[in-house]
């Protein structure tokens, strides 16, 4: 039965009059209150504000208190639906919380802003009330709601979770998400993937060894590493790719990226020529050297070592050419010099030497005399191309500071200088009798370390170069992925910088996608 407003007014004062003696005689006053609902505007604006208020004082009247606030919360009028869901909080008690927080959860689905805004105030607040309860909501939505729902539920833990105070995230909390996320993971998109592991790399149970470990386990799974992989699959690649990106910022000296590199070894890398891109403007091949130049300082021994030096070893064979005749120091014709492919021979040299300081007698006892005879030409022949490139850089940038060196074609050449000094040296560690590891040098497109061979001496442009940061480094306009400084008939990557961590493609064939809308039967 409809009520007015003075009904509604003349109730209300008499539970606020009553006291708790006598407040459950009153239970009629309370059950007119509910009736407001099926009012006008005016009578459920107030109903919404007066029944989360005795709420707690007729227990019994509760399914039928939460439910007449639901209804409020999907009605038609917006100011209605904001002012109802401000007050669900104050029913988030006890066995209700849960509740409460899988009907917020639900309400993320709105397109009105300032409603999804008040649904994130709400959650924010009963997550201080209990946090664990309100993740319990929060999950069973992400595990078993609407696509939508799933969606802005991630999205909101991967934002607003970090910035609840530190001592609401017990380690019982932070195990709990730990053991949830564990099971999205089961079925996720891309982008859901990177957004749970932001949140799981956030938790502090994760920041140790063991922690840090445990994630890498987490990603392996997800990479699929014990499949072989199908590089004719533009999805299966994508995977692989993000979840070695998700990888890198894990690995240590004591977290090692063995399972990584040997995958990318033995499966990736005799694939390389035939992957396919999961975006049409990224140069694949070089991506995926990229990616193992950067995990192979962090790999352990292991049984399949030397098999992974002689997979790279013929690797690096073909991106290394054999002298053409009458290359014995004369010049030769433009159209008959082989092509210096830099930066994908600084990635293969780079991982070689950083798996060869394992097995140092791999290219004296490993490989064959002849071989190594092959090989030494070829480093000979590519070096003395290098020394080309060098000085014509040099030359290039040599008084160039400041804001000269900040144009496209100087940024080029300062990215080309460091990847040519890198290949020297590295070369002429190889070139040692035995072969030497000793030379530390850092990849191209990642920052210079301050303690970096102190004692080498690097021309200014060269510094510059280096970058900064995965994370702080400012997106480089794009450019088309052949426009290279190109001295006679060198290449390397005009777009070497950041990896990006957005979502390019599917995941796991993406989940399917469906509508969420206000009209749908209530699922709380």
């Amino acid at each position: 039965m409809a009520v007015n407003v003075e009904e509604l007014y003349r109730c209300y004062g008499v539970l606020a009059d009553a006291t708790d003696k006598n407040l459950e005689q009153h239970q009629s006053a309370y059950q007119t209150i509910l009736n407001g609902v099926k009012g006008g505007p005016k009578e459920k604006r107030l109903a919404a504000q007066f029944i989360p208020k005795f709420f707690q004082c007729f227990p019994e009247l509760a399914d039928a208190a939460i439910n007449a606030q639901l209804d409020l919360c999907e009605d038609e009028d917006v100011s209605i639906r904001r002012q109802a869901i401000k007050e669900l909080p104050q029913f988030a008690a006890g066995e209700n919380l849960a509740r409460v927080a899988d009907i917020l959860t639900q309400l993320l689905q709105t397109d009105d802003a300032a409603e999804f805004n008040q649904v994130n105030t709400a959650l924010m607040s009963i997550f201080k009330i209990d946090a664990k309860g309100t993740l319990g909501g929060l999950f069973t939505q992400i595990l078993q709601g609407e696509d939508i729902v799933r969606e802005r539920a991630i999205k909101f833990l991967s934002t607003k979770f970090k910035t609840l105070p530190e001592d609401i995230i017990t380690k019982e909390v932070e195990d709990y998400i730990f053991a949830e996320c564990n099971k999205v993971l089961e079925d996720v998109t891309g982008e859901e993937f990177l957004l749970l592991m932001r949140i799981l790399s956030g938790l502090n149970t994760l920041q140790t060894i063991s922690g840090r470990q445990q994630l890498v386990e987490l990603v392996a799974r997800q990479a699929f590493l014990e499949e072989t992989l199908n590089p004719a699959d533009t999805d299966v690649v994508d995977r692989l790719l993000q979840c070695t990106r998700q990888a890198l910022p894990l690995f240590s000296k004591n977290v090692h990226s063995t399972r990584f590199v040997t995958y990318f070894c033995c499966n990736v890398l005799p694939s390389l020529s035939s992957l396919t891109s999961p975006m049409a403007d990224l140069d694949i091949q070089l991506e995926v050297l990229k990616l193992l130049a950067e995990m192979t300082p962090f790999c352990g021994d292991h049984e399949k070592l030397q098999s992974n030096l002689m997979i790279l070893f013929e690797k690096l064979l073909e991106y290394m050419p054999v002298p053409p005749e009458g290359a014995d120091g004369r010049e030769l014709a433009a159209d008959k010099e082989p092509k210096l492919q830099f930066s994908c021979v600084e990635c293969l040299l780079f991982s070689f030497h950083q798996l060869g300081k394992k097995m140092p007698d791999f290219l004296i006892d490993k490989v064959s005399t002849e071989q190594l005879k092959d090989f030494k030409i070829r480093l000979q022949y590519f070096a003395r191309g290098l020394q080309v490139y060098i000085r014509q850089l040099r030359l290039a940038l040599q008084g160039k500071t400041g804001d000269a060196l900040k144009t496209e074609e100087n940024k080029i050449k300062v990215v080309a200088l460091k990847i040519t000094s890198n290949i020297n040296v590295l070369i002429k560690d190889l070139f040692h009798n035995p072969p030497s590891y000793k030379s530390s040098v850092t990849l191209s497109w990642k920052p210079v370390q301050r303690t970096e061979a102190a004692g080498q001496k690097r021309p200014s442009g060269e510094e510059v170069g280096a970058g900064t940061e995965m994370k702080k480094r400012p997106a480089m306009p794009k450019r088309d992925a052949q426009q290279i400084y190109n001295p006679p008939s060198g290449k390397y990557s005009a777009t070497i910088g950041d990896f990006s961590f957005e979502q390019h493609g599917g995941f796991r064939g993406g989940r399917a996608r469906g509508q969420g809308n206000r009209g749908r039967g209530r699922t709380y």
